[in-house]
């Protein structure tokens, strides 16, 4: 198997000059396609050739004869009839265009009078105007604070303040009751005795028992009149300072409306100053105005003036102009001739196309030759490598290789892609089959065990040659 040959690339300057060769007679093909000749009622129009111009390409040297057009336009009896007819107008108009200019010579010579025209506005009845009112009074200020109404009653006194009272209620209670519960007491003993109870027995102790319960009942109601009483003037004392608080707020009250009335009053006077200040600005604003009206009449009526002086001035000239500007005869139409180009052909796209074709070509044929270059060459790795048929599934044969025998006679060496059998991954494999490398050469073939090994260092040096 020998290493392909990589292709030859092309000239650049052949390519150019082809490439050079081809633009050229593609755009002399166009112009005798497109130089259409047309006649219309108007008129005609040809085209025709009058001559060429030597061209030289400065990268060939070819020269190339380029043709020369020149175009030809004829009118129709009726349209040159046409035209002799309008040049013939346009020369006696220019021959009273020229008549006129000479009159109007004293008109332009003369300067223009304004003299006589009525007089611009004046300025002064705008400037002279008071200016507007930038100030008014404000009148008086705001109130911010209110008179002192006193403090708030914050605490009348502790409910022990009234002990006292209290107190004297329930001794006055006491002193009352004391004497009629010791008679009391002194005549339920007499009752006893009278009874034949004796002192200390049990009868007698319960019956002075439930004497003495009544009589603390009654001293313990002494004391809750004498708390009754203590709670009442307290509730007079809480009642006094809510009195008190109600009239403080009362005056609060008071001082607020009267500040509230004399802000109102000051706010009004405020109004009443801004509004006096926006009728005065208001009332200038309109004599501005009513100044201005009659400034823009009197402009209005000069610049009037003025533009009829400049009209009369003028009207002559423009005559002259207008005589001078006569219209033109108009040329026939020609309808648009289609229009047919032929592509130049890319000559130096198709010549690098083809080479890269061929590249293309030579490099899956040179990558081709390196993947079983590299199969063979991969036996080098080990002194023995197992390459039995046997050991192999999927074989496909994918090439030739040229090996040199004993004899020194070549041969072809058959180059196979296979799998090896048990491998889980089925990884591809490229190399020649013991047996085919035994046949030409036995001592590049090892048995061991019952399969065939191929010498790598042997099958490199003695048999492989590059054809």
């Amino acid at each position: 198997m020998s290493k392909p040959d990589a292709p030859t690339p092309p000239d650049p300057r052949a390519t150019a000059a082809a490439q050079t060769g081809t633009n050229v007679s593609t755009a002399i093909a166009n112009s005798y396609l497109n130089n259409v000749n047309q006649n219309t009622p108007d008129g005609s129009v040809s085209y025709d050739q009058t001559g060429t111009y030597a061209m030289t390409d400065p990268v060939s040297g070819q020269t190339y004869n380029i043709p020369r057009w020149t175009a030809n336009q004829t009118l129709s009896a009726a349209g040159q009839q046409l035209k002799d007819t309008t040049n013939q107008t346009k020369q006696s108009l220019a021959n009273t265009g020229l008549a006129a200019s000479n009159k109007i010579g004293g008109i332009l010579n003369t300067d223009f009078n304004a003299s006589g025209l009525p007089q611009g506005g004046d300025s002064s009845t705008i400037s002279n105007i008071p200016k507007a009112l930038t100030s008014f009074n404000p009148g008086g200020p705001v109130q911010m604070s209110l008179g002192d109404t006193g403090q708030i009653t914050q605490d009348y006194g502790p409910a022990d303040n009234y002990s006292a009272d209290r107190q004297r209620v329930e001794d006055a209670l006491m002193a009352r009751m004391n004497p009629q519960l010791q008679i009391e007491q002194q005549r339920i003993q007499q009752q006893l005795a009278d009874q034949g109870i004796r002192y200390g027995s049990q009868a007698y102790n319960d019956a002075m028992r439930v004497n003495s319960m009544q009589a603390n009942d009654a001293r313990y109601g002494a004391i809750a009149q004498g708390g009754q009483e203590q709670q009442r003037m307290d509730a007079m004392a809480a009642q006094r300072a809510a009195f008190q608080n109600a009239a403080q707020q009362q005056g609060y009250t008071q001082e607020v409306g009267r500040g509230t009335f004399g802000n109102q009053a000051q706010n009004q006077l405020f109004t009443q100053n801004a509004a006096e200040a926006a009728f005065a600005n208001a009332g200038l604003a309109q004599q501005v105005g009513q100044a201005q009206s009659g400034f823009n009449a009197a402009e209005a009526q000069r610049n009037q003036a003025l533009q009829e002086g400049f009209a009369f001035r003028n009207q002559p000239l423009n005559e002259i102009n207008a005589l001078m500007s006569g219209s033109q005869v108009s040329q026939p139409n020609f309808v648009n001739a289609p229009s047919t180009q032929i592509p130049t052909t890319d000559y130096a796209g198709i010549t690098q196309q083809g080479f890269q074709n061929q590249m293309g070509i030579y490099g899956a044929q040179n990558q081709q030759y390196n993947s079983t270059m590299g199969g063979l060459l991969g036996l080098g790795a080990g002194a023995l490598k197992l390459s039995d048929v046997r050991e192999k599934e999927d074989i496909s044969r994918v090439g030739t290789i040229f090996s040199s025998n004993e004899a020194g006679e070549k041969d072809a060496l058959p180059t196979y892609e296979y799998s090896y059998k048990g491998d889980p991954s089925s990884t591809r494999h490229i190399g020649p089959m013991a047996q085919d490398v035994e046949r030409h050469d036995p001592k590049a073939v090892v048995n061991s065990g019952g399969r065939k090994f191929i010498k790598t260092q042997r099958l490199m040096g003695n048999i492989l040659r590059a054809a």
